[in-house]
């Protein structure tokens, strides 16, 4: 009879143990007027160590672009990643900045004007260089940049092609306004419009240019690149201030896998451009382009010299009113330890 009083004690104790956990769920229900249940939100931590991490990446569709994809291959088990294919890098930082993305890529003219707007989104680490091409229908005898004059050229604005298309405008005495029509087109259409006599040529990113070269509606008249002041700089990856800030452990791990990858796939140039062939791009011509793709992650001094040059040539164009903070563009904390 002694023992049967501290089991009874002992079977309350439990019951009510049990109780206050059902009351105190780790798994609460989202707040009325949540579109996204709370189990895929970018945010999403795992429930311990031996999970993986789930992530949220926007990218574009492209070779040159296409790290992200192999995130979850590179990590080590540590991350499970969606990615979500955009055509634009400014509909990529703006959701960002919604919290529908952990991480995404941009272009650095993009991220010169975010900036300089005051966004919060820092630079976290390298993704691609070169990829661009200035094109000229055939048959329509344009063979450099004074022949643009009056012609009909397609880009997409907050891209280095938009840049270097400007340049070439500006060497040759065009006005971007007066003397030729720039056409907003996505790059993936802008071979459509070349084709069919839309438009007389267009600045965008491989493989498009190559495709328009090897599929005979188009010539590639040259590779616009800036000189060594600015260089070949293209596209990065970006978190918003407030992820770096609240949770690091998931941008660097996020990093981590980008170092991880971008040293994969340069190691095996098959992976990725059987990755980007599954895009729709015929591998012959993913092949041809390859030669002005360079994909890439880290950032020193000299890169951070190239983005200053190019936020005073964007000044000098008239594409932002002020040069921005380049430092406070970048945080390299995250790249820094991935390296080590």
């Amino acid at each position: 009879m002694a023992m049967k009083k501290p089991t009874a004690t002992i079977i309350f104790c439990l019951l009510l143990s049990l109780a206050l956990t059902g009351c105190s769920s780790s798994n609460p229900q989202p707040p009325a007027g949540a579109t996204r249940p709370a189990q895929n939100s970018p945010s999403t931590a795992p429930a311990n160590d031996s999970e993986p991490l789930k992530v949220t990446i926007g990218t574009w569709k492209t070779a040159q672009t296409i790290t992200p994809y192999f995130y979850q291959d590179f990590s080590e088990g540590k991350l499970t990643a969606e990615v979500l294919p955009f055509t634009n890098p400014g509909d990529q930082k703006t959701a960002l900045l919604a919290g529908s993305l952990d991480m995404c890529g941009t272009t650095i003219v993009s991220a010169i004007l975010a900036a300089a707007n005051d966004e919060p989104v820092v630079i976290v680490a390298g993704l691609c260089n070169k990829c661009s091409a200035l094109v000229a229908a055939s048959g329509s005898g344009i063979e450099s940049g004074a022949d643009l004059k009056g012609k009909r050229i397609a880009y997409v604005p907050g891209t280095m092609h938009h840049i270097l298309l400007l340049d070439v405008l500006r060497q040759n005495n065009l006005d971007p306004d007066k003397d030729v029509a720039l056409k907003r087109i996505d790059f993936f259409d802008m071979g459509t419009a070349l084709a069919g006599g839309e438009i007389d040529a267009f600045c965008s990113g491989e493989p498009y240019p190559t495709v328009a070269q090897l599929e005979g509606y188009g010539k590639i008249i040259s590779y616009p690149y800036f000189d060594d002041s600015i260089g070949a700089i293209n596209a990065a990856m970006i978190v918003t201030k407030k992820m770096a800030q609240e949770q690091p452990e998931k941008v660097q791990a996020l990093v981590n896998a980008h170092v991880a990858a971008t040293h994969g796939l340069g190691a095996d140039p098959k992976l990725w451009l059987g990755k980007a062939a599954e895009f729709g791009s015929d591998p012959a011509v993913l092949e041809a382009a390859a030669d002005n793709i360079e994909l890439f992650y880290d950032i020193d001094e000299a890169f951070l010299a190239h983005t200053a040059r190019l936020a005073e040539e964007m000044l000098a164009l008239g594409l932002i009113d002020k040069i921005p903070d380049i430092d406070t563009m970048f945080d390299l904390t995250f790249l820094n330890n991935a390296k080590k």
